[in-house]
């Protein structure tokens, strides 16, 4: 039997996440989202990761989306860049979630017409 290593994982201490291609390339667009965020405000790379206290390898290593960067990294090179509070867009609007939940309330029942 051979061993097939998948193009999306992730080792993580002794851990190992396998990303799906598309959960990767969401990854990749929020990093370049990021990065497009950076420019537009003519922020250096030094500027951002010294604000962020991280390294710049670390900003580089946000801005193309790896998933082996702490999601406080993120949060760090958002606030550094003005756009923490967009790390509350995440799950907001839980469209599913919202219908399976009004589809298990309890529906009342008439009463009779007498």
């Amino acid at each position: 039997m051979y061993s097939y290593h998948h193009p999306y994982t992730v080792h993580m201490g002794q851990k190992t996440v396998v990303l799906l291609p598309s959960v990767a390339a969401k990854l990749e667009t929020m990093g370049h989202q990021i990065k497009l965020a950076r420019l537009r405000r003519s922020l250096p790379v030094e500027l951002v990761a010294e604000r962020a206290g991280i390294s710049r390898a670390t900003l580089w290593a946000v801005e193309k989306g790896s998933p082996s960067v702490s999601m406080g990294a993120y949060v760090q090179v958002l606030l550094a860049i003005g756009l923490v509070d967009d790390i509350l867009l995440i799950a907001k609007d839980d469209i599913l979630g919202r219908k399976l939940q009004d589809l298990s309330l309890p529906v009342g029942k008439r009463a009779s017409k007498r």
